[in-house]
């Protein structure tokens, strides 16, 4: 794993060119971060302290591999390290795109020298993994308990040698919700035991509430778990003295005056000179649940996340604020998103849309040749549109206005009949502009889009077309803010070029949404529909990604 992050650090230096390179940079560079700190769709965020820094993971669906690993050693500066995830269970079920199934709400833990991650398949049922390397390889999930509905699960191991898992359910599976749910666990934290209790009913004010992190300080067993909602929602912490309560609750985060909605649903983690910090999301529409960095202080035996502007004892986000206070200062560390594909591996930033072991026959990088290869992998014939394709290569977006560019050369072979390749921005709306073989063998430029993706029976709509005669092509996404606040409305225009130099535009601009239960996504794909021995194929160059000026 050291060898590969050196590998992809190298690649990357060949182009970086500082913060500017990435899409977001929440480290002000003069002591203080600003938020989001990532402007990242990490849905669901959780973070526990670790041997070196801190540790965070993040719900991941349907992409593979899944349960994204995030380090840090200030809480502000990540590196996405691996994944825990690299196939989601049961694995023949999961060979099918299953679009907002799969990895819900997921909690990392260290304990006794080995880090836990539990989450909830709604379908399926409790799930974990361990390892006592996050950056290495993670053990195959095991099954905790079996069942429909349970969702966003937390582990919790007292001082007595007892554990616990605290979970909530996902009404469009269980037909329950809004309860917070307790059970033990035996101490391996392999197996539920014993009778689960319902520890918390937020029918009366707090509808919706889910996402629950147990934790134990000085002598209360705490619950925090968000409510209301993923845009509108707030924060509530819950306290007794008994695991199994009754626990008095109270509102620590809202919106208030601010424009940040929704903020809620994180982990709480406490520094070693015993500050604390709440890591959380907030829902920007296709931008996803980006993530938010709180400082907590205690009043009264409560925590106040953020900063209570107001006076009425809730706490409210914070736009900046000073970095913690970790003993040392770090330098700012952009998350990386572009990738030049010289190595043996590609970027960690990218997933592919299905929830499976990729097919090695979708692509792969080419090692020191220097170029990432998708094959046109013809799909099947009930497939009209992008929605239920599995092979497409993709990342989160990397910040509110950034440009991506990609270079390749598109290697088509007459009998494959109608095969393309391109640059898309993913979701339940999408569109790409992509080189394209129509039935005769001929070559053309074509941007299409899709509208309600997951639910129209229509097909896309093509909004532009010219004839090619040149298989080097550059392709150009730019993405940029309409404003930042809500809506957090974006728009997207795309340019080609055939020189690398001058771009034209092409097409109509198209305005991102999310997809289901996560952010809008760019990446490249490569399609077919005639399977040959031989398929047409395109070789990546590169894919770069700059902040816009």
């Amino acid at each position: 794993m050291r060898l590969k992050r050196l590998l992809l650090s190298l690649s990357f230096t060949v182009y970086t060119l500082g913060a500017n390179a990435q899409g977001w940079n929440g480290d002000l560079g003069n002591g203080k971060y600003k938020n989001p700190i990532l402007h990242v769709d990490y849905s669901d965020p959780d973070v526990c302290a670790g041997e070196d820094g801190y540790y965070m993971t993040a719900s991941s669906f349907n992409s593979s591999p899944g349960l994204p690993i995030l380090h840090s050693r200030d809480l502000v500066n990540w590196e996405l390290i691996g994944y825990a995830l690299q196939n989601q269970f049961p694995v023949e079920h999961f060979r099918t795109v299953r679009h907002g199934d799969g990895v819900w709400a997921p909690s990392i833990r260290y304990h006794k020298g080995e880090y836990y991650i539990y989450w909830g398949d709604p379908d399926f049922g409790i799930y974990m993994v361990k390892t006592k390397n996050p950056a290495g390889t993670w053990e195959d999930p095991l099954l905790v308990k079996a069942g429909k509905g349970y969702i966003d699960t937390c582990p919790f191991w007292d001082e007595d040698g007892k554990a616990y898992l605290s979970y909530a359910f996902a009404g469009s599976r269980a037909a329950v919700k809004t309860v917070l749910m307790l059970s033990e666990m035996n101490y391996d934290g392999t197996k539920l035991i014993g009778n689960p209790a319902m520890v918390f009913d937020g029918h009366n004010g707090h509808t919706t509430v889910e996402g629950s992190k147990m934790y134990k300080k000085e002598g209360y067993y705490w619950i925090m778990a968000p409510a209301g909602g993923v845009k509108p929602g707030w924060q509530l912490a819950m306290r007794s003295k008994n695991v199994w309560g009754p626990y008095e609750s109270k509102v620590v985060l809202h919106q208030g005056n601010t424009d940040m909605n929704g903020p809620h649903q994180g982990g709480y983690v406490e520094t070693p000179n015993g500050d604390g910090w709440f890591i959380h999301f907030q829902d920007r529409w296709a931008y996803g649940r980006i993530v938010n960095l709180e400082p907590v202080t205690w009043k009264d035996g409560w925590p106040i996340m953020g900063k209570d502007i107001d006076n009425d004892g809730i706490g409210e986000p914070v736009s900046e604020w000073t970095k913690p206070n970790v003993g040392k200062n770090y330098p700012a560390t952009p998350l990386i998103s572009s990738d030049e594909f010289n190595g043996h591996q590609y970027g960690l930033q990218w997933q592919w849309q299905a929830n499976q072991n990729p097919d090695e026959q979708w692509g792969w990088v080419s090692a020191n040749l220097g170029f990432m290869r998708l094959n046109c992998i013809p799909r099947d014939e009930s497939m009209k549109t992008m929605w239920m394709i599995p092979n497409q290569l993709l990342q989160k977006m990397p910040g509110l206005n950034f440009t991506t560019t990609t270079k390749f050369t598109f290697q088509n072979n007459p009998d494959a009949k109608e095969c393309n390749t391109g640059l898309i921005v993913f979701g339940e709306d999408y569109a790409y502009i992509a080189i394209e073989q129509d039935a005769e063998g001929k070559l053309k430029l074509v941007q299409r889009s899709m509208k309600d993706a997951r639910t129209s029976k229509n097909g896309e709509t093509e909004l532009a077309s010219i004839a090619i005669d040149q298989k080097t092509v550059y392709f150009r996404a730019k993405v940029e803010a309409v404003q930042n606040k809500e809506p957090y409305d974006s728009r997207v225009t795309f340019s080609y070029s055939t020189d690398g130099k001058t771009f034209k535009a092409f097409g109509k601009s198209f305005k991102p949404v999310a997809g289901r239960w996560v952010g809008a996504k760019i990446g490249l794909f490569a399609t077919g529909t005639k399977r040959i021995s031989d398929s047409s194929y395109a070789d990546y160059d590169w894919f770069r990604v700059e902040e816009n000026k």
